[in-house]
């Protein structure tokens, strides 16, 4: 199992680190995520300058790649040739905030799953509805369960995207 993972809120947001973690032994995990925070870039792609891509090299993201660009350039540049790979997964997030109703169209946190999606690969975007990252481990408790549930039901079919949203709450699990 190849998982890629992804978000809008940067590479040192603590929902990126807690999706990672989530997902830990699970597949082999690349992480390409934005320099700073790309939140309600939509599906922006940067296209009136270079992209540059560096991995970072201290702390818990030691080994992270990182893109100066938008959510959905991070997935981009990983599924056009940076990976080398086509990954079976793609997962977004953990987000600060909901994405629901019309926020979904503005959400990096969807997009960057999206972008996945549009190149034929299953995914899910995961965001906790407060901002604060309250509860967190909660949520990384919830993530785990769901990508377990998809990884046993299989990812066979047309590709698909699911958003889930996170109650802030010690029994969010």
């Amino acid at each position: 199992m190849r998982i890629l993972i992804a978000n809008d809120d940067g590479y040192l947001a603590p929902g990126l680190l807690a999706l990672v973690q989530a997902v830990q032994g699970l597949g082999q995990i690349d992480v390409i995520a934005p320099e700073r925070n790309a939140s309600g870039t939509s599906n922006a792609l940067t296209l009136d300058r270079p992209l540059q891509v560096f991995v970072a090299g201290s702390g818990q993201q030691t080994g992270f790649r990182v893109v100066n660009g938008t959510p959905s350039d991070c997935v981009h540049v990983a599924l056009t040739g940076l990976l080398g790979y086509r990954p079976d997964l793609l997962l977004s997030g953990i987000n600060q905030g909901a994405n629901m109703g019309d926020d979904t169209l503005y959400s990096g946190t969807v997009a960057a799953a999206m972008e996945g999606l549009l190149f034929g690969i299953p995914a899910i975007a995961f965001s906790q509805t407060e901002k604060g990252w309250l509860h967190l481990d909660a949520a990384t408790r919830t993530v785990r369960s769901i990508v377990e549930q998809v990884l046993r039901d299989g990812l066979e079919g047309p590709p698909w995207l699911l958003n889930v949203n996170i109650p802030n709450r010690a029994d969010a699990d």
